[in-house]
Protein backbone atom coordinates (compact mmCIF):
# COMPACT_ATOMS: atom_id res chain seq x y z
CA UNK A 1 0.00 0.00 0.00
CA UNK A 2 2.92 2.47 0.80
CA UNK A 3 4.29 2.04 -2.33
CA UNK A 4 1.51 2.79 -4.10
CA UNK A 5 0.41 5.94 -1.54
CA UNK A 6 3.68 7.49 -1.77
CA UNK A 7 4.45 8.59 -5.59
CA UNK A 8 0.58 10.45 -5.41
CA UNK A 9 2.31 12.98 -3.59
CA UNK A 10 5.70 13.32 -2.17
CA UNK A 11 8.45 14.04 -4.30
CA UNK A 12 12.03 14.16 -4.00
CA UNK A 13 12.18 18.33 -3.91
CA UNK A 14 15.53 20.80 -4.40
CA UNK A 15 14.28 24.38 -3.13
CA UNK A 16 17.08 25.96 -5.97
CA UNK A 17 13.95 24.51 -8.73
CA UNK A 18 11.20 26.27 -6.34
CA UNK A 19 12.44 30.54 -6.45
CA UNK A 20 8.70 31.03 -5.49
CA UNK A 21 9.22 29.05 -2.22
CA UNK A 22 8.19 31.47 0.00
CA UNK A 23 4.55 32.41 2.48
CA UNK A 24 1.57 33.72 -0.03
CA UNK A 25 -2.29 34.69 0.67
CA UNK A 26 -4.09 32.16 -1.52
CA UNK A 27 -6.98 33.73 -3.15
CA UNK A 28 -9.93 31.77 -3.54
CA UNK A 29 -11.35 32.74 -7.41
CA UNK A 30 -14.93 34.87 -6.79
CA UNK A 31 -14.48 35.18 -2.44
CA UNK A 32 -13.92 37.73 -0.58
CA UNK A 33 -11.73 35.42 1.63
CA UNK A 34 -8.30 34.73 1.41
CA UNK A 35 -5.66 32.80 3.81
CA UNK A 36 -2.27 32.64 4.29
CA UNK A 37 0.27 29.41 3.72
CA UNK A 38 3.45 29.63 5.58
CA UNK A 39 6.95 28.12 3.68
CA UNK A 40 7.80 25.13 5.37
CA UNK A 41 11.47 24.27 4.08
CA UNK A 42 12.16 20.30 3.73
CA UNK A 43 14.26 19.11 7.07
CA UNK A 44 15.10 16.28 9.47
CA UNK A 45 13.36 16.18 13.07
CA UNK A 46 13.11 13.50 15.91
CA UNK A 47 10.06 12.76 15.91
CA UNK A 48 8.55 11.08 18.93
CA UNK A 49 9.61 11.88 22.63
CA UNK A 50 11.60 11.06 25.50
CA UNK A 51 9.79 13.16 27.84
CA UNK A 52 8.55 11.86 30.97
CA UNK A 53 4.92 12.89 30.12
CA UNK A 54 5.08 11.34 26.67
CA UNK A 55 2.44 8.04 26.10
CA UNK A 56 3.84 4.75 24.79
CA UNK A 57 2.52 5.43 20.95
CA UNK A 58 5.24 8.78 21.44
CA UNK A 59 8.21 6.20 21.38
CA UNK A 60 10.76 5.35 19.53
CA UNK A 61 12.13 8.68 18.64
CA UNK A 62 12.83 8.20 15.01
CA UNK A 63 14.68 10.84 12.41
CA UNK A 64 12.73 11.51 10.15
CA UNK A 65 13.65 13.75 7.13
CA UNK A 66 10.33 16.08 5.35
CA UNK A 67 10.48 17.84 1.78
CA UNK A 68 8.89 21.20 1.71
CA UNK A 69 5.65 22.19 1.85
CA UNK A 70 3.03 25.03 2.30
CA UNK A 71 1.06 24.91 5.36
CA UNK A 72 -1.95 26.64 6.25
CA UNK A 73 -0.83 29.41 8.78
CA UNK A 74 -4.25 29.28 10.76
CA UNK A 75 -6.82 26.08 11.28
CA UNK A 76 -9.49 26.60 8.67
CA UNK A 77 -12.40 28.99 9.53
CA UNK A 78 -16.15 28.97 9.46
CA UNK A 79 -15.34 31.95 6.68
CA UNK A 80 -13.34 30.17 4.48
CA UNK A 81 -15.31 26.84 5.02
CA UNK A 82 -18.52 28.78 4.24
CA UNK A 83 -17.27 29.40 0.50
CA UNK A 84 -17.78 25.66 0.23
CA UNK A 85 -20.97 24.71 2.07
CA UNK A 86 -22.67 27.68 0.46
CA UNK A 87 -21.62 26.78 -2.96
CA UNK A 88 -24.96 26.78 -4.39
CA UNK A 89 -23.27 25.38 -7.61
CA UNK A 90 -23.18 21.67 -5.68
CA UNK A 91 -25.91 20.00 -5.41
CA UNK A 92 -25.81 17.70 -1.66
CA UNK A 93 -25.15 14.97 -4.28
CA UNK A 94 -22.11 14.48 -6.14
CA UNK A 95 -21.32 16.67 -9.25
CA UNK A 96 -19.26 15.31 -12.79
CA UNK A 97 -15.91 15.80 -10.61
CA UNK A 98 -16.68 14.00 -7.58
CA UNK A 99 -17.58 17.17 -5.16
CA UNK A 100 -19.99 16.36 -2.80
CA UNK A 101 -21.83 19.53 -0.60
CA UNK A 102 -22.22 18.97 3.02
CA UNK A 103 -25.22 18.31 4.17
CA UNK A 104 -26.55 21.25 6.74
CA UNK A 105 -26.24 20.79 10.43
CA UNK A 106 -29.38 19.47 12.19
CA UNK A 107 -28.14 21.14 15.70
CA UNK A 108 -25.54 24.04 16.31
CA UNK A 109 -22.38 22.06 16.85
CA UNK A 110 -20.61 24.72 17.77
CA UNK A 111 -22.64 24.67 20.87
CA UNK A 112 -22.89 28.05 21.69
CA UNK A 113 -19.04 28.65 21.16
CA UNK A 114 -19.01 31.28 18.02
CA UNK A 115 -19.57 30.33 14.45
CA UNK A 116 -18.54 33.94 13.12
CA UNK A 117 -15.95 34.09 10.04
CA UNK A 118 -12.69 34.05 12.17
CA UNK A 119 -13.66 31.28 14.41
CA UNK A 120 -12.21 27.77 13.45
CA UNK A 121 -14.34 25.23 11.82
CA UNK A 122 -14.96 22.44 14.23
CA UNK A 123 -16.96 18.95 14.65
CA UNK A 124 -15.85 17.57 10.77
CA UNK A 125 -14.89 14.36 10.48
CA UNK A 126 -12.11 14.13 8.32
CA UNK A 127 -13.86 13.23 5.06
CA UNK A 128 -15.82 16.44 5.46
CA UNK A 129 -12.16 17.99 5.72
CA UNK A 130 -10.86 16.05 2.57
CA UNK A 131 -14.37 17.14 0.53
CA UNK A 132 -13.11 20.43 1.32
CA UNK A 133 -9.93 20.22 -0.17
CA UNK A 134 -10.80 18.68 -3.01
CA UNK A 135 -13.40 21.65 -3.82
CA UNK A 136 -10.75 24.05 -3.39
CA UNK A 137 -8.81 22.40 -5.81
CA UNK A 138 -12.04 22.49 -8.33
CA UNK A 139 -11.38 26.20 -7.83
CA UNK A 140 -8.02 27.06 -7.16
CA UNK A 141 -6.48 24.34 -9.20
CA UNK A 142 -3.96 24.08 -6.67
CA UNK A 143 -3.38 20.58 -4.70
CA UNK A 144 -4.05 21.00 -1.04
CA UNK A 145 -4.59 18.25 1.31
CA UNK A 146 -4.45 17.42 5.01
CA UNK A 147 -0.77 17.16 6.59
CA UNK A 148 0.57 13.72 7.40
CA UNK A 149 1.53 13.23 10.90
CA UNK A 150 5.23 13.92 10.19
CA UNK A 151 4.32 16.92 8.73
CA UNK A 152 2.73 18.41 11.51
CA UNK A 153 4.94 17.46 13.84
CA UNK A 154 7.41 18.76 12.03
CA UNK A 155 5.72 21.91 11.44
CA UNK A 156 5.10 22.31 15.40
CA UNK A 157 8.78 21.20 16.70
CA UNK A 158 9.72 23.71 14.19
CA UNK A 159 13.54 23.12 13.48
CA UNK A 160 13.06 22.35 17.12
CA UNK A 161 12.10 25.70 18.28
CA UNK A 162 9.35 24.10 19.47
CA UNK A 163 7.02 25.59 22.18
CA UNK A 164 7.64 24.74 25.61
CA UNK A 165 4.69 22.56 27.45
CA UNK A 166 4.87 24.91 30.67
CA UNK A 167 2.01 26.90 31.12
CA UNK A 168 3.46 29.99 31.45
CA UNK A 169 4.67 29.95 28.17
CA UNK A 170 2.26 27.78 26.35
CA UNK A 171 -0.46 30.63 27.70
CA UNK A 172 0.85 33.42 25.11
CA UNK A 173 0.60 30.81 22.00
CA UNK A 174 -2.63 28.88 22.95
CA UNK A 175 -5.84 27.99 24.27
CA UNK A 176 -6.18 25.48 26.53
CA UNK A 177 -7.79 24.36 29.54
CA UNK A 178 -6.32 26.94 31.67
CA UNK A 179 -7.25 29.85 29.61
CA UNK A 180 -9.70 28.89 27.19
CA UNK A 181 -12.82 29.48 29.82
CA UNK A 182 -14.22 26.24 28.39
CA UNK A 183 -14.35 27.00 24.56
CA UNK A 184 -12.42 27.56 21.12
CA UNK A 185 -11.35 31.20 20.27
CA UNK A 186 -10.66 33.09 17.02
CA UNK A 187 -8.03 31.92 15.29
CA UNK A 188 -4.48 33.83 14.94
CA UNK A 189 -5.01 35.94 19.07
CA UNK A 190 -1.96 34.03 20.39
CA UNK A 191 1.86 34.11 18.99
CA UNK A 192 2.54 32.05 16.34
CA UNK A 193 5.47 29.27 16.34
CA UNK A 194 8.84 29.83 14.69
CA UNK A 195 7.64 28.61 11.07
CA UNK A 196 4.87 31.38 11.82
CA UNK A 197 2.05 28.88 12.71
CA UNK A 198 -0.94 29.83 15.01
CA UNK A 199 -2.82 27.89 16.89
CA UNK A 200 -0.75 24.70 16.51
CA UNK A 201 -1.03 24.06 19.81
CA UNK A 202 -4.34 24.36 21.79
CA UNK A 203 -7.61 25.77 20.16
CA UNK A 204 -8.82 22.50 18.70
CA UNK A 205 -6.69 19.71 18.28
CA UNK A 206 -6.39 18.95 14.10
CA UNK A 207 -6.63 16.33 11.97
CA UNK A 208 -3.96 14.95 9.96
CA UNK A 209 -4.02 12.39 6.93
CA UNK A 210 -2.70 9.30 8.35
CA UNK A 211 -4.42 6.11 10.28
CA UNK A 212 -3.52 6.14 13.66
CA UNK A 213 -0.95 3.40 14.56
CA UNK A 214 -0.20 3.10 18.14
CA UNK A 215 3.39 1.24 16.99
CA UNK A 216 3.41 3.49 13.97
CA UNK A 217 6.79 5.40 15.03
CA UNK A 218 8.78 1.46 15.16
CA UNK A 219 7.57 0.92 11.85
CA UNK A 220 7.62 4.15 9.99
CA UNK A 221 10.08 5.05 7.13
CA UNK A 222 12.34 7.85 7.53
CA UNK A 223 11.67 9.52 4.75
CA UNK A 224 8.31 11.77 3.78
CA UNK A 225 5.97 8.80 5.73
CA UNK A 226 2.47 8.25 5.74
CA UNK A 227 0.32 5.93 6.73
CA UNK A 228 -2.41 4.94 4.41
CA UNK A 229 -6.00 4.70 5.07
CA UNK A 230 -6.96 1.00 5.72
CA UNK A 231 -10.63 1.65 7.88
CA UNK A 232 -13.00 4.68 9.08
CA UNK A 233 -11.29 4.37 12.75
CA UNK A 234 -9.01 5.14 14.26
CA UNK A 235 -6.89 8.50 12.38
CA UNK A 236 -4.45 10.46 14.04
CA UNK A 237 -5.21 13.67 15.48
CA UNK A 238 -2.67 16.38 16.68
CA UNK A 239 -2.17 19.61 18.90
CA UNK A 240 -4.16 19.22 21.98
CA UNK A 241 -7.43 21.29 22.30
CA UNK A 242 -8.94 24.10 24.37
CA UNK A 243 -10.30 21.27 26.59
CA UNK A 244 -7.09 19.96 27.36
CA UNK A 245 -4.50 20.40 30.04
CA UNK A 246 -1.45 21.97 29.45
CA UNK A 247 0.41 18.27 29.67
CA UNK A 248 -1.29 17.42 26.39
CA UNK A 249 0.25 20.13 24.49
CA UNK A 250 2.58 18.28 23.32
CA UNK A 251 4.09 18.39 19.06
CA UNK A 252 4.60 14.83 19.92
CA UNK A 253 1.31 13.56 21.77
CA UNK A 254 -0.90 11.59 18.87
CA UNK A 255 -4.71 11.16 19.66
CA UNK A 256 -6.36 8.29 18.22
CA UNK A 257 -10.33 9.22 16.81
CA UNK A 258 -13.35 7.29 17.62
CA UNK A 259 -16.34 6.64 16.60
CA UNK A 260 -17.47 7.85 19.84
CA UNK A 261 -17.20 11.06 18.46
CA UNK A 262 -20.68 10.87 17.14
CA UNK A 263 -22.18 8.80 19.01
CA UNK A 264 -25.33 11.24 19.75
CA UNK A 265 -25.88 11.75 16.18
CA UNK A 266 -29.75 10.57 15.37
CA UNK A 267 -29.17 10.28 11.78
CA UNK A 268 -29.00 6.59 10.89
CA UNK A 269 -26.68 6.04 9.43
CA UNK A 270 -24.61 8.37 10.95
CA UNK A 271 -23.40 11.31 9.29
CA UNK A 272 -20.43 11.02 7.25
CA UNK A 273 -19.65 14.86 7.83
CA UNK A 274 -20.53 16.28 11.23
CA UNK A 275 -19.33 15.16 14.66
CA UNK A 276 -21.47 15.62 17.67
CA UNK A 277 -18.93 14.92 20.39
CA UNK A 278 -16.04 16.31 18.15
CA UNK A 279 -16.59 20.37 18.92
CA UNK A 280 -12.84 19.81 20.00
CA UNK A 281 -11.70 18.68 16.21
CA UNK A 282 -10.92 21.07 13.78
CA UNK A 283 -7.74 21.51 10.55
CA UNK A 284 -5.82 22.70 8.60
CA UNK A 285 -4.49 22.12 4.91
CA UNK A 286 -0.65 22.00 2.99
CA UNK A 287 0.14 22.12 -0.27
CA UNK A 288 3.26 20.06 -1.50
CA UNK A 289 6.15 21.92 -2.81
CA UNK A 290 5.31 19.93 -6.09
CA UNK A 291 1.85 19.80 -7.60
CA UNK A 292 1.50 15.77 -8.48
CA UNK A 293 -0.33 15.18 -12.18
CA UNK A 294 -4.04 15.31 -12.59
CA UNK A 295 -4.42 11.78 -12.38
CA UNK A 296 -1.90 11.35 -9.30
CA UNK A 297 -4.93 13.81 -7.69
CA UNK A 298 -7.87 11.72 -8.76
CA UNK A 299 -6.01 8.86 -7.32
CA UNK A 300 -5.78 10.37 -4.03
CA UNK A 301 -8.89 11.53 -3.41
CA UNK A 302 -10.15 8.14 -4.84
CA UNK A 303 -8.62 6.35 -2.04
CA UNK A 304 -8.71 9.08 0.65
CA UNK A 305 -12.95 9.38 0.32
CA UNK A 306 -13.93 6.15 -1.02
Amino acid sequence: MKNFVAPIFFFLTNLSFAQDFKTYTQIIPGAKINFQMAAIPLGKFQMGSKNIMADNDESPVKEVEVSAFWMGTKEVTFGEWDIYFKDTQLPQGKNPDGITRATPQYIDLTWGMGRDANHPTNSMSQTATLMYCKWLYSKTGIFFRLPTEAEWEYACKANSRAISIDAKVLIEHGYFKDNSEGKFHHVGEKKPNAFGLYDMLGNLSEWTLDQYNPDYLSKMGDKDPVNPPVSKYPKTVKGGSYMDKATELRCSNRMASSADWNKRDPQIPKSKWWLTDGMFVGFRIVRPLVQPSNEEIEKFFALYLK
